[in-house]
């Protein structure tokens, strides 16, 4: 883990495990702790929203973390050094209230057709439903998702505190009502994670309708990823419709 005083390491899903790994579990005070095979890293974000009194709040990823470095070390140990540091989030956040993930593009693909050929579409429809009752003002942004190619991904973000109550606030209602309308155990447990890979497409639908500043930064992988074999499951996925089993 970083050793910046800027983070807090989460033990997510912690009220399902009997394991200690001596961080901080999503299971105290407000939580949805046992929600974690279905809603992913949320039920950390939903945790830090309701537990933690910050000017900001963000969220990474044990693999995957902010970092304004443009030389990326080999080993693990240097990447964990290379990760964005407190001093450096103070200096992005003097002239914007949210930093995200820079945007990842598929060039072929738009986010709505990517979706589609790696997961199961159903749970993305039904979102839009929900959208058109509870929030129809979003309902434009949401369908610009068939001609977007390009997104803020991964659920990676730092938000000023007033901002993120807002997106929580409208996120969670927005993934409740998904809970009581779609069945995530039909799936297998990979695609019933469904939840936590939908709130990243929403993430962009609040922020382009909101029309809200930011900074992007880039995304370090600390694990080692095999491209060859990520680029292949892609286009797999594509032109022989063959989803995705794993996460890469």
């Amino acid at each position: 883990m970083p050793k910046d005083s800027m983070y807090i390491p989460v033990h997510v899903g912690k009220e399902l495990k009997n394991e200690n790994l001596g961080y901080q579990g999503d299971n105290v005070g407000e939580n949805i702790s046992l929600k974690n095979p279905y809603f992913c890293e949320l039920t950390g974000l939903y945790w830090a929203w309701k537990n933690l009194d910050a000017d900001y709040i963000g969220l990474v990823h044990y693999r995957r973390y902010f970092t304004k470095k443009k030389h990326i070390p080999r080993d693990i140990d240097s990447r964990i050094e290379s990760v964005l540091t407190k001093e450096e989030a103070n200096e992005l956040l003097k002239d914007t209230d949210i930093v995200l993930a820079k945007k990842r593009r598929y060039y072929i693909e738009t986010i709505y057709s990517h979706y589609k050929h790696t997961m199961y579409i159903e749970p993305l429809d039904e979102t839009r439903k929900i959208l058109s009752e509870m929030y129809p003002e979003y309902l434009e942004e949401f369908d610009n998702l068939h001609k977007r190619t390009s997104a803020h991904m991964f659920n990676m973000f730092i938000m000023k505190k007033e901002i993120l109550d807002e997106y929580c606030t409208w996120l969670f209602n927005i993934l409740f009502e998904l809970e009581k309308r779609v069945d995530a155990t039909k799936y297998d447990d990979f695609h019933a994670r469904f939840f936590g890979r939908i709130s990243e497409v929403l993430l962009n639908v609040w922020i382009n309708k909101s029309k809200l500043d930011y900074k992007e930064v880039n995304v370090l992988d600390i694990e080692k990823i095999n491209w060859i074999k990520k680029g292949m499951s892609f286009l797999m996925a594509k032109f022989a419709g063959k989803k995705y089993r794993k996460s890469f």
